[in-house]
């Protein structure tokens, strides 16, 4: 009896071994897997992570690239108001005060009527008179009629001190003796300007056919 109880409890014995055993086993496998998972994972995350940089990466560049754009407009002093690009900064628009102006006949014939309209930069510094001024004509009955735009395109004109700048009025003679226009004075605004000077309207030149809207301004250019 006494050595089958021995028996008995070794056997006990060897299972709950067994089972501990078994126990520490299952933990390794655990964490055997746990390790397995992050190490499959880290590429993935490696991925996401280069990814994520070369995103920012791309971002930088295109920045990087606004940036130099931006860059080279500033070095070459581009205007955006009128459209001139001056190394060394911005060229504001010429003041009515510092231009001299004056009109006079240049019809080319005796069926084209021409006024050329003359304004020179009296300032100290170079200004634009780049577009089309404002005309209005004043007629001998005292009213006055705006002028409108020809069919061209405004080109640069940028006048340092002494330059002058030159736009024409075009418009058909009314050779009959019949006209009904019977103009006086020129009222003349500047491109980009609210001050107005009144000229006088040229001796000599031709009668104008048909009514002032008839009249077209064209747009200044420089006289070189």
């Amino acid at each position: 009896m006494k050595y089958t109880r021995i028996t008995a409890l070794a056997t006990i014995g060897l299972a709950a071994t067994l089972s501990l055993t078994a126990c520490g086993g299952d933990g390794s496998a655990k964490d055997s897997s746990a390790k397995n998972s992050t190490s499959s994972s880290s590429p993935e995350g490696g991925s996401g992570a280069a990814g994520s940089e070369a995103g920012n990466a791309k971002s930088g560049s295109g920045e990087d690239t606004e940036a130099r754009a931006g860059g080279a407009d500033a070095a070459k002093g581009t205007n955006g108001a009128n459209g001139e690009t001056q190394t060394g900064g911005k060229v504001t628009f010429c003041k009515t005060a510092d231009l001299a102006i004056d009109a006079t006949d240049a019809a080319p014939d005796k069926t084209s009527g021409r006024i050329d309209i003359t304004m020179i930069n009296r300032g100290s510094t170079t200004c634009s008179a780049t577009g089309f001024a404002g005309v209005d004509i004043k007629d001998a009955d005292h009213t006055s009629n705006p002028v409108g735009r020809g069919q061209a395109q405004p080109r640069i004109t940028t006048l340092k001190p002494g330059d002058a700048a030159v736009f024409d009025l075009a418009y058909d003679i009314d050779s009959t003796g019949n006209s009904l226009a019977h103009p006086t004075n020129i009222l003349v605004t500047p491109p980009n300007e609210t001050h107005t000077v009144t000229l006088n309207w040229p001796a000599g030149a031709g009668d104008i056919k048909g009514a002032y809207t008839d009249v077209e301004v064209y747009p200044t250019h420089t006289t070189e």
